[in-house]
């Protein structure tokens, strides 16, 4: 639109920025390069390997990677015959909520986390239809990928080390809805669950596509009473939103209330292209591959679960 072009034009003038329609067109680096991408998951695998042919010395890869775990591991693979770096845009690694979650959890005997995700999708069959066919890849390798990230990162949830997987069917929903090609896919709308893990950990997960713009976390004690409570914005944070959303009012919602982390995070991984400094608490290809493999674990046992 008129707002891009108007900000490529000023950012080639002041700072000679490159606008191609490829990879390929970009001159060699004169110093380290870091390529971030964040297309259609489908097209990452092409793109990655553009990328390692362009000598980039450090990829800042979009969640969830790639559609399924052999292309990821196959984009790993090529990364380390090439001495890449790759690093993941899993946010919430590295957010607040997360962080003083999982503190005040380890101060609580028998305690319980729940993480919980939310967008702000209308709940209509047309907007949810538009929502599957272009997050084609599923709830559980899009929206709740993050949820899964932090559970391969920080709750020892690997598929060779789940015990069991129950969704909470009184929570959950899926449905069967066009997109806008008239093509049916088969989604969550909503959905809830609790991970058992074979070396005696427990956490549960909840993403909902149309319950609002914040995200939160809950601690439980062993009685299964709430105790703890943290949300994503905190009070801090929704003064950013504001300036953000009359800023930029036509952006989608949730682009506001993650903008911190995200800045946090590009800021690490830029800071280690340039000095090689471990970007502390970024998400590694490896942690991708395995969340992915989780995704891909977890989808048709839910589904055969709400049937």
């Amino acid at each position: 639109g008129p707002e891009f072009n108007e900000w490529a034009t000023e950012s080639t003038s002041k700072y000679g920025t490159v606008f191609g329609t490829s990879v390929g067109e970009l001159p060699d680096p004169k110093q380290p390069r870091c390529a971030l991408i964040s297309g259609r998951t489908a097209d990452n695998p092409r793109l990655f390997k553009e990328c390692i042919d362009a000598k980039c010395s450090t990829i800042f890869l979009e969640k969830p990677g790639a559609p399924t775990v052999a292309e990821l591991q196959l984009m790993k693979d090529q990364a380390e015959e090439a001495g890449v770096g790759v690093l993941m845009g899993y946010n919430k690694n590295v957010c607040k909520y997360v962080r003083k979650t999982r503190e005040f959890a380890e101060t609580v005997p028998g305690s319980h986390v729940t993480f919980v995700s939310n967008n702000a999708y209308e709940n209509t069959p047309e907007s949810l239809g538009e929502c599957f066919e272009r997050n084609a890849e599923g709830m559980l390798k899009n929206m709740a990928i993050h949820e899964l990230a932090l559970l391969v990162s920080f709750y020892d949830v690997s598929v060779d080390n789940i015990e069991s997987v129950t969704a909470d069917k009184e929570f959950s929903s899926m449905q069967t809805l066009p997109g806008p090609s008239g093509k049916e896919f088969t989604d969550f709308d909503k959905i809830k669950f609790t991970i058992k893990t074979k070396t005696g950990k427990e956490v549960s997960v909840a993403a909902d596509r149309c319950g609002g713009t914040d995200s939160y976390a809950t601690v439980t004690d062993a009685d299964g009473e709430e105790v703890f409570r943290y949300w994503m914005p905190d009070e801090e944070d929704k003064v950013n939103v504001e300036k953000l959303q009359e800023k930029y009012p036509t952006a989608m919602p949730y682009f506001f209330t993650q903008d911190p982390d995200y800045v946090t995070v590009k800021e690490r991984v830029a800071k280690h292209t340039v000095t090689g400094e471990e970007a502390e608490g970024v998400a590694t290809i490896d942690i991708a591959v395995e969340t992915l493999r989780v995704a891909e674990y977890l989808t048709p046992l839910l589904m055969d679960q709400l049937k």
